[in-house]
């Protein structure tokens, strides 16, 4: 069972109305699921008036029921298993309607990015990388996908990118061992947040390296290690992670580097059109002339 909140129900349990034990129970029984439905939908659950649920959320010390819905969300979000996870899915949505929730789940977590994110440290993290002596992308799991994309864009644009291999914990410091305060790193992490990223980035932190952290919150374990924070929201629980508002701010970043390197990618780019042309890399289609 997950503390804090939680652990604040048990704690006032005996002390609790018929009504509010009936919801107490069940929360603690259900959490996994309960931390996500509305009002109404708890109440339902427990056959009890929406209002109780209000008032149940008042009684712990909360200013109202989404207060205290974000707080129980709070603790599950790194918390939740595999198998947690499909039942949370099957609780919000039916197999009718998944398209439209998941999809309009992920546009607002853009929305919300773009609201949250710090306009200082992103154009500090893009600074930072144009002068880096090298720059190391970091991801583990499902953030792997976003540390791949950035080291594919990047990889065009300078010489000195390394993607770091996590396949083992000891070969990922016989990667960075030489790293220092000339160089960055770019590291991604998002729940359940990934304890070899937060291992490699203290590690390159007390070699005074510059971080660049892509996280979901302040409160995130890379945070405090980040010269740049830069904030993506990934908080849908569902049977896979989202890494939408990730990959738009990673997106954002791709292009402000291009632009701040200028004429230099234009050469890159020109040279590698004359070698994909020369070796027939892309199909080109060629249009048909008028007989």
């Amino acid at each position: 069972m997950p503390a804090s909140v939680f652990t604040l129900i048990e704690e006032k349990y005996d002390d609790f109305s018929k009504g509010h034990k009936k919801i107490a129970k069940y929360i603690l029984e259900h959490y996994e699921t309960a931390s996500f439905m509305t009002a109404a939908k708890l109440g339902k659950a427990v056959d009890i008036s929406e209002s109780t649920v209000v008032r149940f959320a008042s009684e712990l010390g909360f200013k109202g029921y989404p207060d205290f819905q974000e707080e129980m969300q709070k603790v599950l979000r790194e918390k939740l298993t595999g198998v947690q996870r499909i039942e949370v899915a099957k609780s919000q949505m039916n197999s009718t309607n998944v398209l439209n929730s998941m999809l309009g789940s992920d546009a607002g977590r853009i929305m919300q990015t773009l609201q949250n994110v710090s306009k200082e440290d992103f154009d500090n993290a893009v600074d930072i990388i144009c002068k880096a002596r090298n720059i190391y992308i970091l991801g583990v799991r499902s953030s792997s996908f976003l540390a791949g994309f950035l080291k594919y864009y990047f990889k065009l644009i300078f010489e000195n990118v390394m993607l770091v291999d996590v396949s083992s914990d000891s070969e990922i410091y016989e990667q960075i061992f030489r790293i220092n305060e000339e160089d960055v790193c770019v590291a991604f992490t998002f729940p359940r947040y990934s304890q070899q990223t937060i291992h490699a980035v203290r590690f390159m932190k007390d070699r005074d390296v510059k971080v660049i952290g892509f996280t979901d919150k302040v409160t995130s374990p890379i945070a405090k290690f980040a010269d740049c924070l830069l904030l993506a929201q990934s908080d849908m629980v569902s049977v896979a992670d989202s890494i939408v508002a990730p990959m738009s701010l990673v997106n954002a970043l791709i292009v402000a580097v291009t632009l701040k390197m200028g004429d230099v990618v234009k050469e890159n780019y020109a040279s590698l059109e004359r070698i994909w042309d020369e070796y027939h890399v892309y199909d080109k289609i060629e249009e048909k002339k008028d007989v």
